[in-house]
């Protein structure tokens, strides 16, 4: 039998804001069991940017990654954000380490290719490296990924928080039972954007088709759920779309095939 690992990803408006930051790490360090964190930092990185006087391109909710904006996010997803995380939970008795898909060569990716439109320095996941992973997980180390790839040649690369959450479980769960859990502002995937409470309970396949086709999910929700039914399909135990308050306490909208 599997030993069981939660893998949570968070996105950059939680880990951004004091608050929130402090109830997440609260949150995920009395979480039992094995466990990994992946966050995001996107409005941290528009607004370094911004003070930086380098303008933000967004296309279809994705950042367009030039020279001097990947000299940005690099800074402010592996370091101010990241190591804000890690010094965060240790304080709380948590033993964390920050890496990106750079370090010990956990995630290589390629550079996205240019079809329509070009994103720049943006990676899409080759490889994760579960053994590296599994073996600090094993002893006691707890890896909190930052959202940025490598592809072997000395270049970092943007990839979205989401694909490496999904990734990283797919990755392992060849080894462990892995629980896959998406944190952001709402309660779940809502069947009224006007209505906290309306809370999906559970989505399939066919309800997600459904519900895109009637527009009642849409835009950055879309290839979130993509990413969960990928990882179903790829041997993940269990997908969950919740609040970050909600860490724990199973309930959201579980994702089944």
């Amino acid at each position: 039998m599997q030993e069981k690992l939660t893998i949570i990803k968070v996105g950059g408006k939680i880990v951004e804001e004091a608050d929130t930051l402090n109830q997440l790490l609260d949150d995920f360090s009395v979480l039992t069991g094995y466990k990994l964190l992946v966050h995001g930092g996107g409005r941290s990185a528009t607004h370094m940017a911004s003070r930086l006087g380098i303008e933000s391109t967004m296309v279809n909710g994705r950042r367009v990654t030039d020279a001097e904006t990947l000299k940005v996010v690099t800074m402010v997803y592996g370091g101010l954000v990241n190591k804000n995380i890690v010094a965060g939970l240790q304080a709380k008795g948590v033993n964390a380490i920050g890496l990106t898909g750079a370090d010990m060569d956990v995630i290589r990716s390629v550079k996205r290719p240019v079809k329509d439109i070009d994103y720049g320095f943006v990676g899409d996941v080759e490889r994760v490296d579960a053994e590296a992973l599994a073996t600090l997980i094993r002893r006691g180390v707890i890896p909190v990924m930052a959202p940025l790839t490598h592809d072997g040649k000395g270049h970092i690369l943007n990839t979205n928080a989401d694909t490496i959450a999904g990734e990283t479980a797919k990755a392992l769960a060849q080894i462990f039972d892995v629980m896959l859990v998406y944190c952001f502002e709402k309660k779940g995937v809502l069947s009224d954007e006007n209505d906290d409470d309306s809370v999906i309970p559970v989505l399939t396949p066919n309800l997600f088709r459904e519900y895109v086709g009637k527009g009642i999910i849409k835009e950055g929700m879309i290839p979130k759920l993509e990413n969960a039914f990928s990882a179903l399909e790829a041997g993940v135990g269990q997908v969950i779309i919740t609040s970050a308050s909600a860490i724990g306490k199973d309930i959201g909208t579980v994702i089944k095939k």
